[in-house]
């Protein structure tokens, strides 16, 4: 493999604290010296005109149709968004069809990653059979086949008896749960969060607190239990506050949040909006407002883009009967950008959090390690388009707005991915 050496770039490495001009050489796929005095000579030299070089996106929470629903996203689409949007590292949710609830089918998707070579997959095990809720999975063979935590996606666990079970069994794993915090009975036929524009509107209401009380629960069993839990997209400040007591408390406790609930508030539903009805519902200005907050103080450990695709005939439903979530990937870090935290804050939340999180080699530009990287311009704008998209699934929230943040260029393990249109070395 050849070597590349990047010149007049901003480097960025929220694993170091680093942020400054310099230069980065890459050997055989790694990161071989940073600020190299010399360079082999038959090195490749990409110019970043100043551009940010930083590690590449590592992406928590996503969602494809492989298996069982290609025709919505498949691997080979999904990627093509992520690469697009920087990310190289991705965690896939299991709540598919059928649900990866065995250890075959988690090296199943781990395999369609590597075929790729295009990003790293990392595959979540479903926390129950089918993400059913109700009888265990074997989840310390889905460990051992590769499985990076557990979850059963955007399905809650109603049953609190059998939550405690699940909890005190992945104590002994030493493994993380990931948890979608709504209450299922609150939450059952709802379809926007809780308020005066839901009523006018006289669409299905979720309360607010439904995420607050499933929190509040699944606080105190982690407690009870010693385990370790991280909350999905949280969306509401009554539960942020919640998390962030039980932190100081000593609860070993993480949790992310996604782009649409820090940059969008129920306001975006519009004229009955499919592309922004989304799991959990698009909230009020006051929770918009303490989720960034949270991002800015440090309740939140991670952003992920719950990418969550959708086809042109689930959406083009009546708005209570239309399939929930929109698409994440390409708009990930240009949305990010926009919460006013920054940069290289902003970019830990995106690289080495979720890294760390689940024990991935990656979100780093250490000496060493694989040349996972995004080349990116902070100031250049561009427009979402649904229809334009990279990916199959084109049901983004934010469709039709200006983001700052043009991904340049993209590196897997030193290989290049993704060009933008007009670039040249």
């Amino acid at each position: 493999m050849s070597s590349i050496l990047f010149e007049n770039v901003r480097l960025i490495d929220p694993a170091s604290g680093r942020d400054g001009k310099g230069s980065l050489l890459v050997e055989n796929g790694r990161i071989a010296a940073i600020d190299p005095k010399e360079a082999p000579k038959a090195a490749r030299i990409v110019d970043g005109k100043g551009a940010v070089l930083c590690p590449g996106l590592v992406d928590m929470r996503a969602s494809f149709g492989e298996p069982g629903a290609e025709y919505r996203e498949s691997i080979d689409s999904g990627i093509q968004a992520a690469v697009a949007g920087g990310i190289t590292s991705l965690a896939l949710l299991p709540d598919t069809d059928p649900a990866i609830d065995n250890p075959a089918l988690v090296h199943y998707i781990r395999r369609r990653g590597e075929e790729t070579g295009l990003v790293s997959i990392h595959p979540y095990g479903a926390l129950t059979k089918g993400c059913a809720g109700v009888e265990m999975a074997e989840i310390g063979l889905l460990k051992k086949a590769g499985a990076v935590g557990f979850t059963d996606g955007a399905r809650a666990i109603a049953d609190t008896k059998q939550m405690r079970n699940l909890l005190a069994y992945s104590g002994f794993l030493d493994t993380v749960i990931i948890l979608h915090p709504e209450d299922p009975s609150l939450a059952k036929g709802g379809c926007a969060t809780a308020s005066p524009q839901a009523v006018k509107m006289g669409l299905p209401q979720i309360p607010a607190c439904a995420e607050a009380m499933m929190v509040a629960r699944d606080l105190r069993l982690a407690e009870l239990t010693g385990a370790r839990i991280h909350f999905g997209h949280v969306s509401t400040g009554e539960a942020l506050g919640l998390i962030a007591e039980a932190k100081k408390r000593g609860i070993r406790v993480t949790c992310d949040t996604a782009p649409p609930y820090f940059a969008m508030t129920e306001a975006d539903i519009g004229d009955f909006r499919t592309y922004a009805k989304l799991s959990p519902p698009l909230r009020l200005e006051a929770d918009r407002q303490a989720v960034l907050a949270g991002l800015a103080d440090g309740t939140i450990d991670a952003i992920a883009s719950d990418h969550s695709p959708a086809d042109a005939d689930d959406k083009r439903l009546p708005f209570a009967q239309a399939r929930a979530g929109g698409t994440g990937l390409v708009t990930l870090l240009g949305v990010t950008l926009r919460a006013g935290l920054p940069l290289l804050d902003a970019l830990r939340l995106l690289t080495v959090a979720p890294a760390r999180l689940l024990g991935l080699e990656a979100g780093t530009l250490a000496i060493g390690a694989a040349a996972d990287l995004c080349l990116f311009n902070p100031e250049e704008e561009w427009t979402v388009t649904a229809g334009d998209l990279p990916g199959r699934a084109q049901n983004t929230p934010f469709d039709g707005q200006t983001l700052k943040g043009r991904i340049l260029r993209t590196f897997h393990h030193g290989r290049e991915v993704f060009t933008a249109e007009g670039l040249s070395s």
